[in-house]
């Protein structure tokens, strides 16, 4: 059975752990642990008696005071009891292992770090400062003093620091997990109270909200606040406990706080009016009153926030497995982790292309839709009409006709005609050249690992797009060079076997039909369309085996070739450039290492405390 003493020790650790490494609550996109934590929030108006119940409630003078807004920054006050006997002593986070014997000293150092952070212009700042006080006169107790509601700023600060105060104070109150502390002293308004309208507003059932009804000393004679400390005023499900301060003139003599309790006690044993609430008032009784409370929210907490825990971490290492390691610094491991980033990337590039990635399909579309379309759309039927027949055949003649077949004008027309291919065969080229492009870029960006080093992830995009070009002038080569090569020898037996009249010796003999009538022109052009449609038929199906021979089998074969050539020639320094992180992605994986760490201690400090429902 975890005792008291070991639970709220629990989550103090675990709060000083939260502001160390950076999770005080607030905006975050992190996961938050602070907001988990049980605490207890000190709200108050200025001039409430804030400190002085902080301050009653430890023993010790330690609060920096004045006119205007003091507190301006969250002040973690974590209190420790020890064994009789021993030297009081305080503790700063920010100043581990140096001892405070002398609270005028702490005090100081509390306005010194407030400095710091904000500046001497009066500034607030949501870093809270953490100071832990071991005393035998304290209970076991955290209280979280929050900067003073106020409606006017003081001269030197912005208007805006009104609403910047009561945002802050709204933040740690709305957690669900925070019990607040409403001071209201007695001789104001309740109903202008600033810590109870902010309370109502965000516990309106008064489940967590403390009253605390100060200064009951100077009400005016023949009055009293038993209304208020007995619930029929502003009833809360938890009680109110009214709190008599030192007066100014007090502090100025600097009177001991041991002794301001005891003259605590007795003005409330001796009170007419309070008498009867006598041990359920003062500044002691509230310590106690807080301390058990806090350990039962805790005590009933610690499920939740183990959940919490254990669900963050999971979070966080799939997170940094995301993200990855850091970079090594050793040049060896730098062109390793390189080599490894490029083959990440290759691999994605082949699966786009092998199926296992959508994308590379798109090829297959160019050979099997574009080409034959483009090919289908050539102007042929206008090459061969009878007019442009007539007028190549007769212009091949030259001054003397031909004989028997126009062999000249057949030669020009095909040669005119097959030129034509050229077009659909570049096209065909760049098409796959466009898709090709189009999947590096998404490897790219399909990469997970590349997204870290945007200099290496260009420097990979820049090589694979020129060795693409490269591929790509090298197939335009060699897909024009099969139409060329279909110019440079015609199929003659195509010719030989067109039907021809022939003598009873069975040689050809000329053409009774008038060599320059219709239908001998239209024969020649329908027999050069027969021919060409043959060598469209050829090439729709060696144009592709070209462009996948020059651009997609040596993209998957050796698409960063020229690229590790030159990596092998960089030196550590280039090699360095070419690691340099994305400075969001290193500033997120700092981050996210910190909160694991957090998470982790935070969960070793609660396997360390042996605790039961």
């Amino acid at each position: 059975m975890a005792t008291m003493e070991s639970l709220i020790g629990m989550v103090n650790k675990i709060q000083r752990a939260c502001t160390v490494l950076g999770d005080y609550g607030g905006d975050t996109a992190l996961p938050t642990l602070w907001e988990a934590l049980p605490s207890v929030a000190v709200v108050g108006g200025q001039s409430s008696g804030k400190s002085s119940v902080l301050e009653s409630i430890v023993g010790r003078d330690f609060l920096p005071r004045g006119s205007g807004i003091v507190t301006r920054r969250p002040l973690v006050l974590q209190l420790h009891k020890t064994e009789p006997g021993l030297q009081e002593y305080a503790e700063f986070l920010h100043l581990p292992k140096k001892k405070f014997t002398d609270f005028s000293i702490v005090r100081k150092e509390i306005q010194d770090e407030t400095d710091r952070v904000t500046g001497k212009s009066k500034q607030i700042s949501p870093i809270p400062i953490h100071l832990s006080i071991y005393s035998p006169n304290v209970v076991n107790l955290t209280l979280i003093d929050l900067p003073g509601l106020t409606k006017v700023a003081v001269e030197g600060q912005p208007e805006s620091v009104v609403q910047e105060i009561e945002s802050m104070v709204r933040s740690y109150v709305e957690k669900p997990n925070s019990l607040i502390l409403a001071i209201t002293p007695a001789n104001q308004d309740l109903a202008t109270s600033d810590a109870i309208k902010l309370s109502r507003e965000v516990d309106p059932a008064g489940d967590r909200t403390f009253g605390v009804l100060t200064k009951l000393d100077l009400m005016d004679k023949g009055t009293n606040a038993l209304d208020i400390l007995e619930g029929r005023a502003y009833p809360l499900q938890q009680p109110w406990v009214g709190i008599v301060n030192r007066s100014q003139a007090d502090i100025n003599r600097n009177v001991d706080m041991i002794a301001a309790r005891r003259r605590e006690r007795e003005f409330f044993a001796m009170s007419p009016d309070y008498g009867h609430l006598a041990s359920k008032m003062g500044s002691e009784y509230l310590a106690k009153l807080l301390s058990k409370h806090l350990e039962s929210v805790i005590r009933t907490r610690i499920p939740g926030i183990i959940a919490l825990i254990n669900r963050s971490i999971d979070e966080l290492e799939a997170e940094l497995d995301h993200l990855g390691r850091p970079v090594a610094i050793d040049s060896g491991a730098q062109l390793y982790t390189i080599l490894e980033l490029c083959r990440a990337f290759d691999r994605i590039f082949k699966e786009h292309l092998e199926g296992g990635r959508p994308g590379g399909d798109r090829i297959y579309g160019v050979f099997d839709n574009q080409l034959p379309s483009a090919l289908r759309k050539l102007p042929f039927d206008r090459h061969l009409s009878l007019q442009n027949v007539r007028k190549v055949v007769s212009e091949a003649d030259g001054y003397q006709p031909h004989l028997i077949a126009p062999e000249q004008g057949y030669r020009r027309l095909i040669d005119e005609a097959l030129n034509y291919f050229r077009g659909p065969a570049e096209a065909s080229v760049d098409a796959v050249h466009f898709i090709l492009k189009e999947l590096v870029r998404r490897s790219i960006g399909e990469t997970q690992e590349l997204k870290r080093f945007p200099t290496l992830q260009a420097e990979i995009t820049a090589a694979a797009n020129e060795a693409l070009d490269r591929f790509r002038e090298d197939s335009k080569k060699t897909t024009t060079r099969l139409v060329d090569m279909e110019s440079s020898y015609l199929t003659v037996d195509f010719f030989r076997k067109l039907p021809q009249d022939i003598d009873r010796g069975g040689n050809p003999i000329a053409s009774s039909v008038d060599r320059y009538a219709e239908g001998h022109f239209r024969r020649i052009g329908s027999n050069v369309s027969s021919y060409v449609g043959m060598v469209a038929e050829t090439l729709r199906n060696t144009i592709p085996k070209a462009v996948v021979h020059c651009q997609v089998k040596e993209a998957k074969r050796s698409l960063l070739d020229h690229f590790y050539t030159q990596l092998g020639k960089k030196e550590g320094k280039q090699l360095s450039q070419l690691l340099d992180e994305n400075p969001m992605l290193m500033e997120r994986r700092q981050q996210c290492v910190k909160r694991l760490e957090l998470y982790k201690s935070a969960r070793d400090e609660i396997d360390s405390v042996s605790w039961t429902q």
